[in-house]
């Protein structure tokens, strides 16, 4: 019994991981086409919201069974980190990183979410 509960449990966090995913994604994307102009402020914003968003996929990825999804937002993460942890905007070659990491993210993403749907949620 307590399995199940545990199992209904984790269907509902992946169902709620899965429904959010692409606009994450999306958000980011945005954001990254952002990175590339404006303040100063902005860009550090815009950096931060991103790199929080990254690394929620990349911790609750994983545990809800988009192992590659997890890996690849880490990816993309990771193009930020330095930013991040200096509080500054991203450089000119960050950005073109973070938007080669965030086309493969969508990609990966959504093979697993095909393969989610595929197998009833």
């Amino acid at each position: 019994m307590h399995a199940d509960q545990f199992e209904v449990r984790l269907a509902i966090v992946r169902h709620r991981f899965a429904a959010t995913l692409e606009s994450k994604i999306e958000d980011t994307v945005t954001s990254a086409n952002r990175m590339s102009s404006g303040s100063k402020d902005g860009l550090i914003k815009h950096a931060s919201e991103s790199y929080r968003r990254l690394h929620g996929i990349c911790g609750i990825g994983p545990t809800v069974g988009f192992s590659a999804t997890g890996e690849a937002a880490h990816f993309a993460e990771a193009t930020l980190m330095q930013a991040y942890r200096e509080r500054r905007g991203p450089t000119e070659k960050e950005v073109l990183s973070l938007k080669k990491a965030l086309e493969r993210l969508r990609v990966v993403a959504a093979s697993e979410l095909r393969l989610m749907y595929q197998r009833g949620g």
